[in-house]
Formats: C-alpha cells, structure tokens, sequence
C-alpha cells in the first residue's frame, strides 16, 4: 500500500510505525471473513481492511468525521484479522495509533466524554472498583437490568498459600478481577502452591495499563505500565529499592487474565522510547507468561499430581479461548492441553476463533454489538452439549455469565476442582 503521510504525523515514531504497517497491507481481503464486526454488519467499513484504509486517509491529512470515529469506535480489536492476515499486518497497534488521531480532531458528545472518563478513572482504580462491586451486589435489586448483569455473583476467594518454595513467580492482581472474581488468583496459588512454586503479588501493582490505553487516554496508559515496572523491579531484579541486595529474583511474571497478559507482553515496545523504562521494559516483556504457559510445561507434574491424588477429573466443559490469548498473545491448545492432562474432558465450539464480544470496555460502550457477539458465542458453546463454559479471561468471564444460568468459571478453577475431587 503506497502511502504520503501529512506533515502533522510525517517522521515521528507514530507515523514511522504506521507508515510499515500500512504498507504491509496488500488488499487481499483475507481479513473481513473472521472479522465479527464486518460478520454482523456486512459494510466493509466495518472490517479490517476498510478500517485500514480510513486509518490511511487521515494519516494522509483527510478530513475526519463522526463516521471515520463510529467506524473505529466498532472495532472490537480482537486481533483475529491479524492472526489471518499472511502479510503479518500489525492492525491493532495502527488502530490504537488512528483512534488517538481521529479523536483529537473529533469531538465526542458531552455524554459519551463524561461516560468514558468514569470508565477509564473507575475501573481501573482497585481500590475504587472493589468497593463500588461489593455495594452495588448489596444493592443488586435496585438496579437496572443492564447493571445486574455485569455484577457476576461472588465466589469464595479461599485461602492464600504461606508455604514458601524454592520457584517463585509474581502474579499481577490486576484492577477489576479481585473485586469480580478473587478466586481466580487465590485457585492459581494453589495449584502452583503444590506443584512446588510459590505465587507472589506486589502490592503497589495495579492495571495493566491496557484500559487506559486503548480508550485513547494513552499517557494514563503509559503511567500504569511504569507503576507495575517499578512495583515489580524489586522481585525482577533481586535488588531492594534501595540498591540492597533482596530476595532471590523471580522466573516469571505470570498472568491469570490473558488480556492483562497481551497489553504486559508489549510493554517493551509501548515503552521503547522512553529511554528511562526502555531497558526494564523489554525485560518485564520477556519475563511475562499466561499461567497456561506456565502451567503447559508441568504438564507431567499436573499428571502425577492428579493420580496421587485420585483425582477423577471428570468434569466436562466448553473452553473458550479469548481473543487476547489466541490472537494477541498467539498462544493457542495450552489451557486445554493441561486441564486434559488433570482428566476433564474438553470441548472447542464451533468458530472459536472469535470474538464474545466484551473486549475490555467494549461491551459497555458497544452494548449492542457485543451483545449479538455474546449471543452468537452462547449459542456455540450450547451446542457442545457442556454444562460447565471457561475461559481465560475476567471480561469474557463476566461477559458471557451475563448472557447464561450455567457456570463461566476460569479454567484455573476448574483444574483446581479436578486435582481435588
């Protein structure tokens, strides 16, 4: 794709890295057949490629409008067009590098500003957001419909191991998955907890950054991805704040939900021109691994560990594998192949290549569209017949429970459930 960049964004490292991208793109539309949005709505426009091309034309200079900004705003950047794509087209990074444009020379509505500021300062805020949970499930009767659904009924957290092992790594506890679901990151304890590895949270680490980041408060964004590198150093680097000497440094940086785990694994190249984080950066990338990552290479310790303890596994159960895994992460067959290996019987639906449609703030920002897309991934996963559905992620968590009676649970619960029953 032949491109003339506008002076504004000509030779700076935004433009430098959409210029490649741009180029890149070959027509070949491969893109549009597994993008849902274009799926749903049928208007190239609403695709990968017509995406690009606006993208194209207000790099270029062209005037922007209301449509240019809808037509972007309905991206769910799911990433499935990039794991299609066979010219290795970076989408996301230029939609993140187009939306910020577009919206710095279109206004927003007073209402859909104020909407998006109390999302991008509440949500990412635990200390605000697990408060604000636990009362609006006391308060649960008194709110909208709407409301009620993305308030998912609490699970016992349990207890956190203080066994301490030889093997550490740190998880990230994230900002609205304590306050949703705590469970997740106490049943990953545990299950490292007996295969010998000790899971440790720092305290100071909050968001991933990527909320802020993605609804085009890219600065806020940045500052969440510097606080959790100066809250891990310490355990990374096996240095005290004060240049001390500490504990020994942990393996890995491990994530429980896979869309905190694609925005972490690209901290080194957010950060690559901050030459203050840079270097950290690019390690904490490195080091970061999704927990069935993680958990993939135990696989024979998983297997032991489920014949010792009689574990009959048993459970059978739809898997959901989430955009930020298969197609942001390019992990795919690992949280399946490790709950197989602690006996439960998997199923795939069918399509699962794609989106359910939560995407962060998507599903509140997009009821519509994301509610058809979580209508759609309901109805595939019914029809494997399972009584249980997992996945990897708070938000597809949460966003699919929304929509069914039976159980969304993380499959780290799972696997937990099966090494014990």
């Amino acid at each position: 794709m032949q491109t003339k960049l506008a002076d504004f964004i000509k030779n700076t490292p935004d433009g430098d890295e959409a210029e490649a991208i741009l180029r890149a793109c070959v027509h070949c539309g491969f893109c549009t057949a597994t993008c849902p949005t274009y799926q749903l709505l049928g208007d190239e426009l609403d695709g990968p490629r017509g995406r690009i091309y606006l993208i194209k034309q207000v790099l270029e200079g062209a005037p922007v409008t209301n449509k240019t900004q809808t037509h972007l705003d309905r991206c769910l950047t799911c990433r499935s067009c990039e794991s299609t794509c066979p010219s290795g087209v970076r989408y996301g990074r230029l939609a993140d590098i187009g939306r910020k444009v577009v919206d710095r020379q279109v206004p927003r509505p007073l209402a859909e500003r104020v909407r998006r500021y109390v999302l991008k300062e509440a949500l990412p805020r635990r200390w605000l957001f697990t408060p604000a949970v636990q009362l609006g499930r006391l308060l649960r009767p008194l709110l909208s419909t709407d409301w009620q659904d993305k308030l998912v009924a609490a699970r016992p957290a349990g207890a956190w191991p203080q066994q301490q092992h030889a093997r550490r790594m740190l998880v990230l506890q994230g900002c609205v998955q304590p306050g949703l679901a705590p469970s997740i990151n106490t049943a990953a304890a545990r299950v490292l907890d007996a295969l010998g590895i000790t899971l440790l949270a720092a305290p100071a680490a909050g968001c991933c950054g990527a909320l802020r980041y993605h609804m085009n408060d890219q600065d806020g964004g940045l500052d969440d991805m510097r606080r959790n590198i100066d809250a891990w150093w310490p355990y990374v680097s096996g240095e005290s704040d004060a240049g001390a000497a500490g504990p020994a440094p942990v393996e890995a940086i491990v994530m429980t939900a896979s869309g905190c785990g694609a925005s972490v694994k690209e901290y080194g190249h957010l950060l690559a021109h901050d030459p203050a984080y840079a270097a950290r950066a690019q390690r904490i990338a490195a080091m970061t691994r999704d927990l069935s990552e993680v958990l993939a290479d135990l696989e024979a310790p998983v297997r032991a560990l489920a014949a010792r303890r009689q574990g009959q596994g048993g459970a059978r159960i739809a898997y959901h594998p989430p955009c930020t895994l298969q197609h942001g992460q390019q992990v795919r067959g690992k949280a399946e192949q490790v709950l197989r290996a602690a006996g439960v019987e998997v199923a795939l639906c069918a399509d699962s290549h794609l989106c359910c449609g939560s995407a962060g703030t998507y599903s509140m920002l997009q009821p519509q569209l994301a509610n058809q897309l979580r209508e759609r991934k309901l109805a595939a996963l019914d029809e494997t017949g399972a009584p249980v559905y997992a996945s990897a992620n708070i938000g597809c968590l949460a966003h699919l429970q929304a929509g069914t009676d039976k159980p969304v649970l993380h499959w780290i619960e799972i696997l937990e459930q099966a090494l014990n029953s």
